[in-house]
């Protein structure tokens, strides 16, 4: 297990802990007391500590090394019933961006979403989860093909962006995002999205056209990463916390401003820490919205869509 900086004292608790279960098993000392009372100060400990995160530490769950990928969720919840496709038909194949038909509980769903590596060589492979124009294209032809067959929609979420870089502007990487949520809006199938991970401006919007928006307790939503917010306007990364908590951009955040339906819940300390119960909650919260919307008319469905993203900013001083 890898720890963040405010999971350090956790950290500790957790080796005393190991260490009196070690001399317990090693000698004829009893120390059951001890370890119960260490036990109980690691839950305490956990308890303040996940209970009162800032924006910034919720960022830092968000990007955790162990945290369930796509490609995770994905195997957990559809099993041996996934079937990747690829290609856009135009250029080549995106790695950043995976897409396939999987079963979830019987219903067969068209799934995409973006996919980050484990290491140095797959997060090359797969860009750092950062999508170039033919990944957002072959988002869209899998879920222009899901409406031919009247097949749900299912977009699970996770990147810092889409590719920033000078190839993928030359080939149309604002256009690609702006065609694919100008198309989903008009889908004539239900579109169901969670955010597993990092929401990050255009690169998730691309995707993220949802009759229902869930998002995980521990990931952010936003038009730019604290980071960045930070560099532009401080000329820094050393605001980032400011940044984080100034942007809104957590599901709490989210959800108070009508900008996702519900938020799925975590076990403590992140979904890392029990991936089991995080792929189960995740596929019931996708169960429930698609019998939600299964139901609707297709004009019903869309009228929906475009009064639910049209209703988004409206506030009262």
């Amino acid at each position: 297990m890898e720890y963040l900086d405010f999971e350090l004292p956790i950290k500790e608790l957790e080796e005393q802990l190991e260490k009196c279960q070690v001399i317990g098993k090693e000698s004829d000392v009893d120390v059951t007391e001890t370890c119960t009372q260490i036990n109980q100060k690691l839950i305490d400990t956990k308890k303040n500590i996940y209970e009162n995160l800032t924006a910034w530490q919720r960022v830092q769950l968000s990007r955790h090394p162990s945290r369930p990928y796509t490609l995770d969720h994905i195997r957990a919840i559809c099993g041996e019933s996934f079937l990747e496709l690829h290609g856009d038909r135009n250029f080549k194949d995106d790695k950043a961006m995976i897409g396939g038909l999987g079963k979830i509980g019987g219903q067969s769903f068209m799934i995409v979403g973006q996919q980050k590596g484990f290491n140095t060589k797959t997060r090359q492979y797969r860009n750092f989860g950062m999508a170039n124009p033919e990944g957002y294209r072959k988002a869209l032809r899998l879920m222009k093909m899901a409406e031919k067959f009247n097949i749900p929609v299912l977009t699970l979420i996770d990147t810092p962006g889409a590719y920033p870089g000078l190839e993928a502007e030359e080939r149309g990487q604002g256009e690609a995002i702006a065609r694919n949520i100008f198309e989903m809006v008009r889908l004539k199938v239900p579109i169901i999205t969670v955010i597993v991970g990092e929401g990050a401006s255009g690169g998730a919007l691309g995707i993220g056209v949802g009759d229902k928006v869930y998002m995980l307790e521990n990931t952010w939503y936003s038009v730019i990463s604290p980071e960045s917010c930070s560099s532009i306007l401080w000329k820094s990364w050393e605001y980032k916390e400011i940044a984080a908590d100034a942007l809104k951009l957590t599901s709490a955040d989210m959800k108070r401003q009508n900008l996702v339906d519900d938020i799925i819940p975590e076990p403590l300390g992140g979904a890392h820490y029990d991936r089991e119960t995080t792929f189960k909650t995740v596929e019931e919260y996708i169960l429930k919205g698609f019998n939600e919307l299964k139901d609707l008319s297709t004009e019903d469905l869309i009228a929906q869509r475009m009064a639910k993203y049209c209703a988004m900013g409206e506030f009262q001083e």
